[in-house]
């Protein structure tokens, strides 16, 4: 599928000629910037052919299933998952050059049964990505559907996951955890004197040398001094022979540890876990037609995790408009493109009623 660029003598506008495909629509712009903070409705292979190198700084769409739904023409209607594969790669490969080198790509997936048989499209896909293209997989962030569709299968479980693939170009990406702010739980604090107390008894009666032995009982009370004036939540204590070697036996400074002074002590900072798991549930739109609408939620914690204020948030699939709804409540700029002219108009008047959020305590590294 080619796009050629020509500028006319009378306009001084781009112009995308019009496809050989069934789906191509022709749209017109006058420059980069009137892309921003809009909504094109046109073919999104096309569409992102005209948007310069290193342009955007993040990405996150949710292509159509392959066979799910009817979502009118286009992508997700191949009559193979090998086809259906390539004709997303090509739109992947424009997202990488389009993307700049500390942005971020996102590609929400969803799977397949064909005959009974689970057909993994999002890691096929995903392994094809990372073999064609110079990107790295950073997480595989899981969304756990709440409410997933309540079907009786018999044979096997109701489905109620589907993975977030996260991509970059390089290990200079933006990503500020600070302004994550799912899932973070913390470790149990430990109860009053009876800190470290089991360790005393494992250290007296384990195999360490006298030496050691001293040499532990020391670092041992420092810690718990350590805890007690809330400098550290907590710690845990391997001691040589009675515990299991850290990493399974792998080298590393804690291995290191064990064989030099025979222990080692894991300090805990306490500091909020963020997991790769977004539990919420699947939403729905009162009017909507859009089959198949991810949650705001869950593209406002990662446009958070992986963008600023005022940055470029595009999604080639732009579906009912979340991803855009989402950046323009964080106040960031956002571009969509979209095939179908129904959804577009729909993306639009919800956008139309969308508001800039005022996200106090929110931290932004420069």
């Amino acid at each position: 599928m080619n796009a050629k660029r020509k500028k006319s003598s009378k306009t001084s506008k781009f112009e995308i000629k019009e496809s050989t495909t069934q789906y191509c629509t022709t749209n017109r712009v006058s420059s980069f910037e009137s892309f921003l903070d809009n909504i094109i409705h046109g073919d999104n292979l096309l569409t992102l052919q005209l948007i310069p190198d290193n342009k955007i700084n993040l990405i996150i769409t949710s292509p159509p299933y392959f066979k799910q739904r009817d979502y009118g023409s286009g992508i997700g209607n191949e009559k193979s998952v090998e086809e259906y594969i390539e004709n997303l790669k090509k739109v992947f490969a424009e997202c990488v050059r389009i993307l700049r080198d500390d942005g971020s790509i996102v590609f929400n997936l969803g799977d397949k049964y064909l005959e009974g048989n689970l057909q993994l499209i999002p890691y096929r896909f995903t392994l094809e990505v990372m073999k064609t293209f110079p990107v790295k997989l950073v997480n595989n962030v899981t969304w756990v559907k709440l409410n997933p569709t309540p079907r009786q299968y018999q044979k096997r479980l109701v489905s109620s996951t589907e993975p977030f693939f996260h991509f970059v170009k390089n290990d200079n990406y933006y990503y500020s955890l600070a302004n994550y702010l799912n899932n973070g739980t913390k470790n149990k604090k430990p109860n009053g004197n009876n800190i470290g107390k089991k360790y005393y008894e494992l250290i007296e009666y384990s195999n360490l040398t006298l030496e050691q032995k001293k040499l532990a009982f020391n670092e041992l009370d420092n810690v718990i001094q350590e805890v007690k004036e809330g400098k550290i939540e907590s710690f845990r204590m391997k001691i040589k022979g009675i515990h299991s070697e850290p990493f399974g036996g792998q080298d590393g400074g804690r291995k290191y540890q064990l064989l030099k002074k025979g222990f080692t002590i894991i300090k805990i900072k306490g500091d909020p876990i963020k997991r790769d798991v977004i539990e919420c549930a699947v939403e729905t739109i009162k009017g909507s037609k859009h089959p198949a609408i991810y949650p705001v939620y869950i593209i406002k914690e990662l446009i958070k995790l992986l963008s600023k204020p005022d940055d470029i948030v595009l999604d080639p699939f732009i579906g009912s408009g979340t991803t855009a709804v989402a950046a323009k409540e964080l106040g960031r700029k956002y571009i969509g493109i979209e095939i179908n002219e129904e959804y577009c108009k729909k993306a639009r008047e919800r956008i139309k009623n969308t508001h800039k959020e005022n996200p106090l305590g929110l931290i932004y590294e420069k």
